[in-house]
């Protein structure tokens, strides 16, 4: 069963979406971006469905100034208050939830990261992570170093140069930014906060997804509990089983009472 519920964040009043279910773990669907909570094609809402058909009740919401909520839109850095208070609306509203994990993509994942241990959140599952803004419209430097490495390999990419084909200023603007290799300044501070849940986080990378490559470079030190999906689709479209599988993987999972730890780099 489906329902619309009205709730309270800082003066403004937001807009979610619960799909009732009898399971005693509540699933938090936190969306990326500026999308509203039905997600890009609708996945949300859909993934809300196939979650709760199987038993588990799951909430979806607006932040402040997205879709059907008011306020105003600040981005992700300021999501912290709406997702404190759809976690706190969504335990009133199932009060037989004894357990919380949440799923964010992008910079969803990247506000369940910083903020989900200070909204009650006990496991969280993160696609795609955003690690920071690199202020232009070029992809992060990883996924331009993967793409030239891929395409230095391809006869097929010779023959475009040589005829004209390639974009001579962005393959320039390209290589500046690979010589300069900037790491976004919040790369560390997001890692170390997904660090701080040790075992009670998990990642969903789609393999050619530029956020994800990006992603993959700066944790590769890291051991945090990775799957990865053979897709170029960040929001998982036409892989929505993987995005399934990610979330009842962590539904079998029992939350470790030690997320304080920081994880040890692999060596």
């Amino acid at each position: 069963m489906r329902g619309l519920i009205t709730f309270a964040c800082q003066g403004a009043t937001l807009l979610g979406t619960l799909d009732a279910a009898t399971g005693s773990t509540g699933i938090l669907i936190v969306s990326g971006g500026n999308e509203p909570r039905m997600g890009a094609h609708r996945g949300m809402a859909m993934l809300a469905t196939r979650l709760a058909a199987q038993g588990h009740p799951v909430f979806r919401y607006d932040r402040r100034g997205v879709g059907d909520s008011e306020g105003t839109n600040g981005g992700w850095r300021s999501a912290a208050p709406d997702l404190a208070a759809a976690a706190a609306t969504f335990r009133a509203e199932a009060p037989h939830i004894t357990r919380l994990i949440a799923f964010g993509n992008c910079d969803a994942a990247t506000t369940l990261a910083l903020y989900g241990h200070a909204a009650g959140i006990d496991r969280i599952i993160l696609a795609n992570p955003w690690l920071g803004q690199d202020g232009d419209a070029l992809p992060p430097a990883a996924a331009i170093r993967k793409h030239y490495a891929q395409g230095l390999a391809s006869p097929a990419t010779w023959r475009r140069l040589l005829c004209g084909g390639i974009d001579l200023t962005r393959l320039r603007a390209g290589l500046v930014k690979l010589w300069r290799s900037p790491t976004p300044p919040l790369s560390d501070t997001v890692l170390d906060a997904i660090a701080r849940w040790g075992e009670n986080a998990s990642i969903l990378l789609a393999e050619g997804d530029a956020t994800a490559i990006a992603f993959q470079a700066a944790a590769r030190h890291r051991r945090f509990t990775t799957r990865c999906s053979a897709t170029a689709s960040h929001s998982f479209a036409s892989h929505a089983q993987v995005v399934d599988a990610a979330i009842l993987a962590a539904l079998n999972q029992k939350v470790v009472l030690t997320p304080s730890v920081k994880m040890r780099p692999s060596r």
